[in-house]
């Protein structure tokens, strides 16, 4: 007997503000109506594979391989903010009667994972779902993606995968919290300022190159300063405002773009501001 997505979601107390238009809760909807039995077989596998396309395009995005349920799964964990992610994005793993419910909500997310989709896929006569367990993606550029998120969720995927126990979700995803933080600012490197119909919001800037300090040949002092102030920025300690000055060519971009990815996993994050955005800077920081 398959058991309704819907029965999981219902019990989860931390994670429960899933959209109604998202993927998983499309995807509950529709085990909701294969279990009931009365549906039109045509019409629910059109709606099955429009979710499996979502599900690509968010893989592509992201650069996600194997699993894509699963790494679809890791990737609602890794940017649900609520009062839990949040606050173990600043401390780490926590005490207290929030484990208990963190710990349940993780034992049902370890259902989702490990969902039988082969009694509907049985029926309807269709393998998306076996299909899309087993992906090898098209290698990409790591411009043509994210590869700073994709990494971090496809490693918490893994982790979910292994664990035996709520237990161990509970200490990889609270890990993965303290270690890369939570939602869009604490996964995506750097950001910047675009207007919306909502107002002044910060995109991800999801093509950064994998440039390293060590790419560029010379320049020792230059970056040798470059690194301290960094390190004393991110230490909370005195550190200079860097206006880096040069021909074209000389490495400035690539200084930045090298300082970016080195020090994200201590925290840093940058956001690009152009001349005429200056007078919404202070909306952007507030934000």
């Amino acid at each position: 007997m398959v058991i309704a997505m819907d029965r999981y979601l219902a019990k989860m107390v931390i994670y429960k503000d899933f959209e109604r238009s998202s993927v998983l809760m499309q995807l509950a909807k529709v085990c909701r109506e294969f279990r009931s039995g009365s549906y039109e077989k045509e019409k629910l596998i059109e709606c099955i594979y429009e979710q499996i396309h979502r599900i690509l395009d968010i893989a592509t995005q992201f650069g996600f391989d194997e699993n894509l349920w699963h790494n679809y799964l890791a990737y609602l964990i890794a940017t649900g903010e609520n009062p839990f992610s949040i606050s173990c994005e600043k401390t780490g793993a926590l005490d207290g009667t929030v484990n208990v419910f963190a710990k349940s909500d993780f034992a049902l997310f370890k259902q989702l994972f490990d969902y039988d989709f082969s009694p509907m896929e049985r029926a309807l006569g269709i393998d998306c779902f076996s299909v899309s367990s087993h992906y090898r993606a098209v290698a990409k550029k790591e411009k043509r993606y994210n590869k700073s998120v994709s990494e971090r969720v496809r490693e918490l995927s893994r982790a979910i995968e292994a664990a035996k126990s709520a237990e161990e979700i509970l200490e990889a995803v609270t890990d993965f919290y303290r270690d890369y933080g939570v939602g869009t600012l604490g996964l995506n490197k750097a950001f910047r300022p675009v207007r919306t119909e909502k107002g002044l919001t910060l995109q991800p800037i999801t093509n950064t190159d994998d440039v390293r300090l060590s790419h560029l040949v010379g320049y020792e002092l230059q970056k040798k300063t470059l690194v301290e102030n960094t390190e004393a920025f991110l230490a909370g300690r005195r550190a200079n405002n860097v206006l880096l000055f040069g021909d074209s060519g000389t490495g400035k971009s690539t200084s930045i773009k090298a300082i970016l990815n080195e020090y994200y996993p201590q925290g840093l994050r940058m956001v690009e501001i152009y001349k005429h955005q200056f007078q919404d800077l202070s909306a952007v920081i507030s934000i």
